[in-house]
């Protein structure tokens, strides 16, 4: 724990002494490139399987895409024989 707060303390000096973040604000500027963009990888489906005491199967579906939701529930209706 005091190894911790030490090496923050450190850190912390050293980035208010360093020179690079002491420049004059207006040197800094930021340029946009529409032909550079950040490509995020998908989140997969979550998926929370349960089993009642009766061995019927029922589960909880999450994700950001609505498609791969639905595909994901038509499959495991299908691997699980439900309807």
């Amino acid at each position: 724990m005091q190894k911790k707060i030490f090496l923050l303390a450190v850190l912390s000096i050293l980035l208010v002494f360093n020179p690079a973040f002491s420049a004059d604000k207006d040197s800094f500027q930021i340029k946009k490139q529409p032909e550079i963009q950040q490509v995020k990888p998908k989140k997969p489906v979550k998926i929370k399987l349960k089993r009642s005491a009766e061995g019927k199967y029922s589960w909880e579906l999450s994700g950001d895409d609505t498609d791969e939701v639905v595909r994901a529930d038509r499959k495991l209706r299908k691997l699980l024989k439900i309807e």
